[in-house]
């Protein structure tokens, strides 16, 4: 079969390998389609957030149909879509994709209890799309209580950002997307956002407090994970606003105004990933309130993964990327 491969820091390829066997609490499934995000580039660069080993077979974001069943393994039958989780083990110790072999291949296994049944009529492109939805849909409800009273900033318009401007939209709330790519606020502007700035422009905070009619935003969902936009999420921030932060950075550190913690009355969350919100989130998806699949902009063969990895590197042209292994 083939595989997409790292197989050392800075050194991939499309390989042939033996199809996995697997043991009586696992499942062989057959990989339909498999999306590419930014981790997967901080695993070819060598620089992962838990230790890994090479070689690895990407692929944490994905949609496949069950092969084979274990003996142990209960609810699952061959010709079952399923996606499946990321951080998986005891206390979170592995991730899939990165500490295990991943989907970025035509067979895969993965153990039972890290898998979830797709509704009928749900398609492997949504499926593939569960996982960063997820994350969106975390910030999104981690927020609380979202709805048309709530003017909303999202900072950053990567996949993760363009999601939580869906998923928002969907509890009806008015959104503005925060992000210097032109074409990516344009974007944003066809799924339904009420204005997208660019936070570069010298009238920014005018923008802003046109706007909101001069109080700040009532939610602000920082998606970029850049120390600067991560800073301005407070200054734009209403009183009593409530700030998620989904947006990953490690170690950087920026100038931020703190102060305006206190004096805005803030209410401040973090999230990482999307833990116990699987089940919630596929029946969201398959409920059809969102359609999530227009940000997949170029999809790739699986023996052209190489060039998939080129065209997920050019966010100027693409937003999400996904690897098909069949039809």
């Amino acid at each position: 079969m083939k595989a997409l491969v790292f197989e050392a820091p800075d050194r991939a390829g499309v390989v042939e390998r033996e199809a996995p066997e697997i043991g009586p609490d696992e499942v062989l499934i057959r990989s339909r389609a498999v999306g590419i995000c930014h981790s997967d580039f901080e695993l070819l660069e060598g620089r992962y957030i838990i230790p890994v080993s090479y070689p690895i077979v990407p692929g944490h974001e994905w949609s496949g149909e069950v092969v084979e069943v274990g003996s142990g393994v209960e609810g699952l039958r061959a010709g079952d879509a399923v996606v499946g989780e990321c951080v998986v083990g005891p206390e979170g110790r592995d991730h899939f994709g990165f500490s295990i072999d991943g989907a970025d291949a035509e067979y895969f296994k993965a153990r039972g209890e890290w898998l979830h049944k797709l509704p009928e009529g749900t398609s492997h492109s949504v499926g593939a799309l569960v996982e960063p939805f997820s994350v969106a849909y975390n910030a999104v409800l981690t927020a609380g209580g979202m709805d048309a009273s709530d003017t909303v900033a999202v900072i950053g318009g990567g996949p993760i950002g363009l999601l939580t401007v869906i998923a928002a939209l969907a509890h009806n709330a008015r959104v503005v997307l925060v992000e210097p790519q032109a074409q990516r606020r344009a974007f944003a502007l066809e799924q339904g956002a009420h204005a997208a700035l660019d936070p570069a422009a010298a009238d920014f905070a005018d923008a802003v407090e046109e706007l909101t009619q001069g109080r700040g935003f009532d939610v602000v969902i920082e998606a970029a994970g850049a120390p600067r936009a991560m800073a301005s999420a407070l200054e734009i921030a209403g009183q009593r606003a409530r700030v998620v932060y989904v947006g990953i950075d490690v170690g950087s550190s920026v100038e931020a105004k703190l102060g305006l913690i206190q004096s805005k009355a803030l209410q401040i969350r973090g999230v990482i990933g999307s833990p116990g919100i699987w089940p919630k989130t596929i029946r969201f998806l398959a409920s059809g309130v969102v359609d999530p699949t227009p940000i997949v902009t170029s999809t790739f063969p699986l023996g052209d993964a190489l060039s998939a990895l080129d065209a997920a590197r050019d966010t100027t042209s693409n937003i999400k990327v996904h690897i098909q292994a069949g039809a």
